[in-house]
C-alpha cells in the first residue's frame, strides 16, 4: 500500500493528513515547481524591499507623510504577512511614520469579517497591540473616488482613503478571474464597495487562470487602483508550506507583472492526463476549496472520480457577493452553482471533509458525495475502479496551475 501525507489546516496547526493508496494503483503525485523553494531569510526580504520596481523605496515614499494605510489579504488566502512585516514597518519607520501613524485594514472584498485571533495570525501577535487593525465593510464608511472607463463606480474603505501613503501586502498566486493575485486585487475587490465589487466581478472579458494580458477584470481593477492612490505593493510568492520564497516590491502595475513572471515558474505543474481518479487538496485555501477544481478537471478521464480534500474548521469562507444567505437565495451572484458547474466529463465528484456545514454543499456542485474521511473515500473508488486504477494527486491544488495555464498571457 502506497503512503503520501499532503499538508493541511492552514491557519489552523498547519499540520498533515496522510493518504494510503490500495496496492495495484499507480498514484502519480504532482508537485508545482516551487514545493519546496527555500523561505527567504530576514535579510532577503529587507534587500527585495530596498530595491523595488518601478518606484522608489518605501522609506522614501513615507518621508513627509502623515499616515499610511497597511492593506493585508485575509484568511482566504494563505499570505503569511507576519514574515514580510517586520521589514516593512522598518521602512515605514524609516520614512519618519511613528506606530501612531500607520493603520491595518484587512482586505476582505465581500468576505465576512474577522477577529482579533485571524488578525494576530497574520500580522503576528504584537501588532495588534501596538496598531490599530481593523476589517473593512463593503456596505459602509466607503469614498467615491470616480469611475473607470469601463463604467465600475469606485468606492473605497474610507481609513484608506484617509492615508497619504497607501501599502498592500498579499500575494502573487493563480487566481481564475483575475489571472494571478496580488497588486490592485488589494483594493479593488479588497477594499472597496460591494457596488464597485459587483461591477469589476461581472466583467468576464479575457478572465481566466494564468490570463493576465488581456484580462478586462484585472485591467479594470489596476485603474481603479490608481484612480484611489495606492502607493506600493509588497506581493509573496509562497512555497508549499506557504512561506515566502520570493518577494516583488513597488509600483502597483509594475510589481504584479514582474511577479506573475515569476509565478509562472513557481506554481507550474505537470499534469497526469485522463486519469481515473483525480485528487485535489483544498489546501492552502480550503475554506474557498473549490479553487482546487481547474487542474482537476484537466487531469480527470471522461467518467472518472475527482476528490476535493478540504481540511478545515471553518467551512466556506462568508461571500456577501456570491455566498448564500437562505434555502433559495444569496448574494447579489448567487446561483446554486456559482463555481462549480456541472456536468462535467467525470462521473462523480466527493468531498472528503472532516467538518461540514451542509449550506456549504452547493460550492461543489449538486450531487457530490461527502464523506468525513480518505478511508471512506477510497472504499467508494475501490467499489468503481476495483484493484487497478491511475491516480492524480495533487497536494497544494488550490494554487497550482497546470503548464498550458501557467503559460498563458
Amino acid at each position: 500500500m502506497s503512503r503520501f501525507e499532503v499538508p493541511a489546516w492552514e491557519w489552523y496547526g498547519w499540520g498533515g493528513e496522510e493518504m494510503k493508496f490500495p496496492d495495484g494503483w499507480t498514484v502519480h503525485e504532482r508537485n508545482m515547481t516551487g514545493h519546496v523553494a527555500p523561505a527567504l531569510a530576514s535579510e532577503e526580504i529587507a534587500e527585495r524591499l530596498k530595491h523595488p520596481v518601478g518606484t522608489p523605496p518605501l522609506s522614501e515614499l513615507a518621508m513627509g507623510k502623515r499616515r499610511c494605510a497597511v492593506i493585508f489579504d485575509d484568511m482566504t488566502r494563505p499570505t503569511k504577512t507576519w514574515q514580510f512585516l517586520p521589514a516593512v514597518l522598518d521602512e515605514l519607520h524609516a520614512g519618519g511614520l511613528s506606530d501612531d501613524g500607520i493603520a491595518f485594514v484587512m482586505a476582505t472584498g465581500a468576505h465576512g469579517a474577522r477577529g482579533l485571533q485571524d488578525f494576530q495570525k497574520k500580522l503576528g501577535e504584537d501588532v495588534p497591540r501596538r496598531f490599530l487593525v481593523f476589517n473593512h465593510n463593503a456596505y459602509e464608511n466607503l469614498v467615491y473616488v470616480g469611475e473607470t472607463s469601463r463604467g465600475t463606480p469606485v468606492y473605497v474603505n474610507r481609513e484608506v482613503m484617509g492615508c497619504d501613503l497607501k501599502v498592500a501586502l498579499g500575494a502573487v498566486m493563480p487566481h481564475f478571474g483575475y489571472g494571478f493575485g496580488g497588486g490592485s486585487k488589494m483594493l479593488l475587490p479588497g477594499v472597496s464597495g460591494l457596488e464597485s465589487i459587483t461591477a469589476n466581478h461581472r466583467i468576464m472579458e479575457g478572465t481566466g487562470p494564468g490570463r493576465i494580458a488581456e484580462n478586462v477584470r484585472r485591467l479594470d481593477s489596476e485603474e481603479a487602483a490608481q484612480m484611489a492612490g495606492l502607493d506600493f505593493s509588497v506581493n509573496a510568492l509562497l512555497n508549499a508550506g506557504c512561506d515566502a520564497s520570493d518577494l516583488v516590491c513597488g509600483e502597483v502595475v509594475e510589481a504584479q507583472r514582474e511577479g506573475v513572471k515569476r509565478a509562472r515558474v513557481n506554481y507550474s505543474t505537470p499534469t497526469v492526463r485522463d486519469a481515473d481518479v483525480v485528487v485535489c487538496n483544498g489546501y492552502p485555501m480550503a475554506n474557498e476549496g473549490y479553487k482546487a477544481y481547474h487542474i482537476g478537471i484537466e487531469s480527470v478521464r471522461e467518467g472518472g472520480d475527482l476528490v476535493f480534500l478540504i481540511y478545515t474548521p471553518e467551512g466556506c469562507r462568508v461571500h456577501y457577493y456570491n455566498g448564500r444567505f437562505g434555502t433559495e437565495y444569496g448574494g447579489v451572484n448567487w446561483t446554486p452553482d456559482v463555481y462549480v458547474k456541472r456536468p462535467w466529463r467525470m462521473g462523480r465528484v466527493t468531498v472528503v471533509s472532516p467538518q461540514r456545514t451542509k449550506a456549504d454543499e452547493y460550492y461543489y456542485g449538486n450531487g457530490a458525495t461527502w464523506v468525513r474521511s480518505w478511508e471512506e473515500a477510497k472504499d467508494l473508488l475501490l467499489d468503481a475502479h476495483g484493484r487497478e486504477a491511475e491516480v492524480a494527486l495533487y497536494p497544494c491544488a488550490a494554487m497550482q496551475i497546470s503548464e498550458a495555464n501557467a503559460a498563458n498571457r
